[in-house]
């Protein structure tokens, strides 16, 4: 049996945890945002919506476009609260989940699909309770993997349940813009709309493959996948990960591209100090980002080896925000190694190759980079090889 992939999207989360809390708050236009002229909408209503109203958009214009607009700033530990509830929710349905975001996952609901007449009737049992319960509504995109799951939740909103079978690739996939799919962001879709590469549909014929990879690089095989319906990626185990993570939130936000790596050396010293004290290794690297907005997204690849190097570790991070920097205020990073092992556990490490990957050169990088606070240093190799 195929999987059945949900992807499970709170609808205007930060606006409806705000009535949540103020009830007197309900059907009126509402933004969540920073206050000032230079504040920014982080989230609108959808009352406020209908007025052009959107997130990322200067709090100003957002009056202009809707005077009697509501300001509340931003909450972010009640909104951690809530959405621990909601995962906690969906947990009673499926133990394989993955949190894709604040107010976003992934779930699989291959088993527990079986317990109903309808497939349908699990996702409406699932927007029930989640209404009842906690309050919260949400759109719920169902696929039998996590890409056309995630294009699903984003067809209907709010309160919708959109299903994409491998046999409606062409006529629900294909026509929407190459910016639905996640990971092509405000630097490479110009790009490829310069060369007609316009919708998804586009993105999958066969005769625009040299350009897309011209353009995009290594992961165009990737995202060719994805225009033709087609994601191998696995759903981490909500309840099972074992990971050692830290974060920190910024004193300002940073834009910064020097900054932000300045900020990841950090954590991930402390990271790699600490796998070394606990002695295991791990074969997931994640990056957390939260911007100015409250948005947060994680990101993570898994590795065919195990980790746990300051070296390797800050490759993969460096690595992951280039691919899914959105090119906003940042004002939390966060890194993370992921599926821990004893190193004695660790079937592809045995002596003969522990001795032949430690030598004068990894000791020597280890310790500049142990020094340096601004930059970090690793082999050409190692660069070639992550190509």
């Amino acid at each position: 049996m195929a999987r059945v992939i949900f992807h499970i999207d709170l609808n205007a989360f930060f606006a409806t945890a705000e009535v949540l809390r103020n009830p007197e708050l309900a059907n009126k236009p509402l933004a969540v945002g920073g206050h000032g002229r230079k504040g920014v909408v982080s989230t609108a209503s959808y009352e406020a919506r209908k007025y052009g109203v959107h997130s990322a958009m200067p709090l100003f214009e957002a009056k202009e476009l809707c005077p009697e607009l509501i300001v509340v700033s931003g909450d972010h530990a009640w909104y951690e609260k809530l959405s621990e509830r909601f995962i906690r929710l969906i947990t009673e349905y499926t133990s394989t989940i993955e949190q894709a975001s604040i107010d976003e996952c992934y779930a699989d609901m291959t088993e527990a699909i079986k317990q109903y007449k309808h497939p349908l009737d699990l996702a409406y049992d699932i927007q029930k309770s989640l209404k009842e319960k906690i309050g919260l509504t949400c759109s719920i995109g169902i696929g039998p993997n996590k890409f056309l799951a995630k294009i699903g939740s984003d067809y209907k909103k709010p309160n919708g349940i959109t299903i994409i079978r491998k046999r409606e690739i062409q006529t629900k996939l294909w026509p929407l813009p190459i910016e639905a799919m996640g990971g092509i962001g405000n630097k490479t879709a110009p790009l490829l709309k310069a060369r007609n590469i316009k919708t998804i549909g586009d993105f999958a014929k066969i005769e625009n493959h040299e350009i897309i990879r011209q353009i995009i690089g290594k992961n165009a095989s990737v995202y060719i996948g994805y225009a033709n319906g087609e994601d191998q990626s696995p759903i981490s185990n909500y309840r099972e990960m074992k990971s050692i993570s830290q974060s920190t939130t910024l004193d300002d936000t940073i834009t910064d591209f020097v900054q932000v790596k300045t900020t990841f050396n950090g954590l991930v010293k402390q990271i790699a100090s600490r796998l070394a004290a606990e002695q295991v290794s791990g074969n997931n690297v994640g990056i957390t980002i939260r911007y100015y907005d409250f948005h947060t997204i994680t990101r993570s690849v898994t590795l065919d080896k195990y980790v746990s190097s300051y070296e390797e570790i800050m490759t993969n991070c460096v690595s992951l925000f280039e691919l899914n920097d959105k090119e906003k205020p940042i004002r939390l990073l966060g890194v993370s190694v992921n599926n821990l092992k004893s190193n004695s556990e660790i079937d592809d490490i045995d002596l003969f190759n522990y001795f032949k990957n430690i030598n004068d050169t990894d000791e020597l990088i280890s310790s500049l980079n142990n020094e340096m606070t601004n930059n970090y240093l690793f082999r050409m190799s190692d660069l070639i090889q992550n190509k």
